[in-house]
């Protein structure tokens, strides 16, 4: 294994006929990069499709020209070498498996493609078989495998060579639910035995969070933030990143700060709705100023009849058995709150709700950017 840096890469592709000083931000499918994955780590690169996460993975893999910056995989920048001497393996969305060939032979294809000898082939495929439980089909050929089948094969035959660094490109993607969330648990079980440097491509959250040491969130070619998946979800940079993580998303709201008496209120255009503002917002905030408040659906509770504000209606309630998702319309949005209480509400009674101090955020109204206190 070997850590992975990035800095400053840029790729760009053809303007069709557009000058260079007229080039634009998104005009960049990766614009200004920089990454630093330790030797060890598992990175998820995620984003909407479109962002540059699989575009920086084909540069990192070499199938991709680089516009400008750098990629070092250990200590050695690999920008000019060819895929097969940068020591990577990698693992297609589309598993791509020779059909002519027999299980153990995908497997051991890279190794024999190397002049490995026999018995070296048939040592690392034996020890890379069992890790991903395909043992039992070495004799088997593609066209037999079930989609979760081809995919362990297709990682197999990444590792067999035991890469410094091991790229995957959304190789979940294809299967059903079920299925994903089997080989997600194998996936990180497969990472903390052999402790390969990993860069894993998904659009999908749920496997970021699940999978990844670190996530870098990107967004039209640019990084958004890169940290944990602790420090992503409490603590977003802006107002992208707060929204795209988490299920259901964070409720994020235009409001008007009104002082009412001694307090102010966060109060939203065609709603009866104002909830209180956190008292660690007071020195930000003045009588009037316009801007964006989140909260994620478990951190809006339940008001009291003798809570502050006005009281709402419901506007959606879903019982899904361990939790109760309610929504309310805020002019035309819909804030969602999730609760484990064993509540049961009807469309149009009414609740008054309130928020977790802690968890709440504001957002600049123009540049998305976290207000911070």
């Amino acid at each position: 294994m070997a850590k992975l840096r990035i800095e400053n890469l840029y790729k760009r592709y053809d303007l069709k006929g557009k000058k260079k000083k007229n080039a634009k931000l998104n005009d960049f499918a990766v614009n200004n990069l920089s990454l630093d994955c330790e030797e060890g780590e598992f990175v998820a690169l995620l984003g909407p499709s479109g962002c540059g996460k699989t575009t920086t993975l084909r540069m990192i893999a070499g199938l991709e020209d680089i516009t400008d910056g750098g990629i070092y995989i250990g200590d050695e920048l690999v920008n000019n070498l060819h895929p097969k001497d940068r020591h990577i393996g990698l693992a297609f969305e589309d598993y791509a498996l020779y059909p002519p060939l027999k299980v153990y032979e995908n497997i051991a294809f890279n190794m024999r493609a190397k002049g490995a000898k026999n018995d070296e082939v048939h040592r690392r495929v034996m020890e890379i078989a069992p890790l991903l439980k395909v043992e039992d089909l070495l004799d088997k050929m593609p066209v037999k495998l079930s989609g979760g089948q081809k995919q362990r094969v297709n990682i197999a035959r990444a590792i067999v060579r035991n890469p410094k660094l091991l790229l995957m490109d959304e190789p979940l993607s294809h299967l059903d639910g079920k299925m994903r969330q089997e080989l997600r648990t194998e996936i990180k079980r497969l990472h903390n035995k052999i402790k390969c440097t990993s860069v894993y491509v998904t659009h999908d959250q749920l496997e970021a969070m699940s999978l990844a040491d670190r996530i870098a969130i990107m967004d039209l070619g640019v990084l958004q933030q890169f940290g944990t998946p602790l420090e992503i979800y409490d603590d977003p940079v802006n107002e992208f990143v707060a929204a795209f993580i988490g299920e259901p998303p964070m409720n994020i709201l235009k409001t008007t700060i009104a002082k009412i008496e001694s307090e102010f209120y966060f109060t939203f255009e065609d709603s009866e709705l104002r909830i209180l503002v956190p008292n660690r917002y007071y020195d930000l905030l003045s009588d009037g100023m316009v801007v964006k408040m989140g909260v994620r659906p478990m951190d809006v509770i339940i008001g009291k009849e003798d809570s502050k504000g006005e009281p709402v209606k419901v506007a959606v309630f879903e019982n899904l058995g361990d939790e109760r998702r309610i929504g309310v319309h805020v002019g035309d949005k819909l804030f969602m709150l999730i609760t484990s209480e064993e509540v049961r509400y009807k469309q149009g009674q009414s609740i008054k709700l309130e928020v977790r101090a802690e968890k709440t955020h504001l957002f600049d109204i123009e540049t998305g950017l976290r207000i911070r206190n």
